[in-house]
């Protein structure tokens, strides 16, 4: 088989040659015995695994944790290239191993760190890129790396916040879904068989859920069928509709909650600025970048305020014309334009913001629980009464 390598001669000249080997690996070692070093491989398997390194994502290739390797290690004092050459000793295998390699092939050929982060974008959103870029306009990456954590983990501790209010109502509703279709599904036909021939002296409720159990009775494969179905295709819809902002959009149309999910974008957005303008990035790079990064309801305002503030508008006019602004975020804004410290006041506008929202949901949990609780008794409370109710009428004939 045969592959194109670029190597790193001893006087420094990078050349590219073709190698005969079993495999990638037989024709790296082949060019290391011969003193040169092995800057990229591609032929053969090799654009097998370019794609796997393309498409690794989140899901096997863990951002934070590698942010968090580099940057313990750069403060250390180990340069970039000797941080990146640990973080490939460490990582044996894997996509994370993978990444970390052709980053240092980049290095090795001369190119600068966040063209190497921008050539992997799955791996790498324009956020990180962006700052990483601004950063080594200053030479202090691991500063950028730590503001870049920082940011990460305000995100991730409002998220955890919302999964974790999410899921006692979650187990409610499918504990609860789970009791009334067993009820429906199998204590009903079996309730309707005892109570054959005494359809007259029935309740008319009573009679219509007999009704539906003889029915369930006579196609109970098909109902099964059904029902297995629609579990199937909720399985897959929902989390489609996540990340098509399908599930977003229709959560923002509902009273209440549309206003509360607008602010935890608004909230986003004032983070996401204000982390980028506290790394030096322009206000229109950021702008940019934060469109693209940000969801769907917002971002036409984002992009609009960039063309206003392009034509010489300020932040906080751009902000207020297009709706991207709260009035303790105006405020805010309006004192860090005239102080100069407008990434300092985004970041305290975030801050405000994420706060207020934290307390509304925990608000909106402790609201919900005992309703939700409330429905599903009820729920399963007149399946049951309906069901006695010929055993009470019977027990007062007697």
């Amino acid at each position: 088989m045969q592959f194109s390598v670029r190597v790193l001669s001893p006087d420094n000249l990078i050349t590219t040659m073709q190698v005969d080997a079993q495999d990638e690996t037989t024709a790296r070692r082949q060019l290391e015995h011969r003193g040169l070093m092995v800057v990229e491989v591609w032929g053969g398997d090799s654009a097998r695994v370019s794609r796997r390194v393309r498409g690794s994502g989140s899901g096997s290739f863990q951002l934070v944790l590698f942010s968090e390797a580099l940057h313990a290690l750069m403060a250390a004092g180990l340069s970039l290239t000797e941080s990146l050459e640990a973080l490939s000793e460490r990582e044996s295998a894997g996509a994370t191993q993978e990444i970390v390699t052709r980053l240092l092939h980049s290095l090795r050929e001369g190119r600068r760190f966040s063209d190497a982060l921008a050539a992997l974008p799955d791996s790498f959103p324009a956020l990180y890129v962006g700052m990483m870029r601004a950063a080594e306009g200053t030479s202090d990456l691991p500063r950028a790396l730590q503001r870049y954590l920082d940011y990460r983990r305000q995100l991730d501790s409002v998220r955890a916040k919302l999964v974790s209010a999410g899921i006692y109502p979650a187990i409610l509703l499918v504990v609860g879904s789970a009791v009334s279709l067993f009820l429906m599904i199998y204590v009903v036909p079996r309730f309707a068989s005892v109570y054959q021939g005494r359809g007259g002296d029935l309740p008319w409720m009573s009679k219509l859920m007999l009704a539906w159990g003889e029915f369930a009775s006579a196609h109970a494969l098909p109902l099964l069928a059904i029902a297995g179905l629609a579990l199937g295709a909720l399985v897959v819809s929902v989390p489609r509709a996540i990340r098509s902002g399908a599930l977003a959009t229709l959560l923002a149309r509902l009273p209440g909650i549309g206003q509360r999910l607008r602010l935890y974008e608004l909230s986003r957005l004032y983070l996401t600025l204000g982390v980028l303008l506290e790394g030096g990035i322009p206000l229109i790079t950021a702008l940019d970048t934060a469109a693209s990064v940000a969801s769907a309801q917002i971002r036409g305002g984002i992009e609009s305020a960039r063309t206003f503030i392009n034509d010489g508008g300020a932040l906080s006019e751009a902000f207020e014309a297009h709706g991207l602004a709260t009035p303790i975020s105006l405020r805010l804004l309006r004192v860090g334009e005239r102080s100069g410290k407008l990434g300092q006041m985004l970041l305290q506008s975030a801050a405000f913001h994420d706060g207020e929202f934290s307390r509304w949901i925990e608000r909106f949990s402790k609201a919900v629980e005992p309703l939700m609780m409330t429905v599903i008794g009820l729920i399963v409370g007149v399946i049951v009464i309906l069901l006695y109710m010929p055993i009470f009428d019977l027990a007062g004939s007697f």
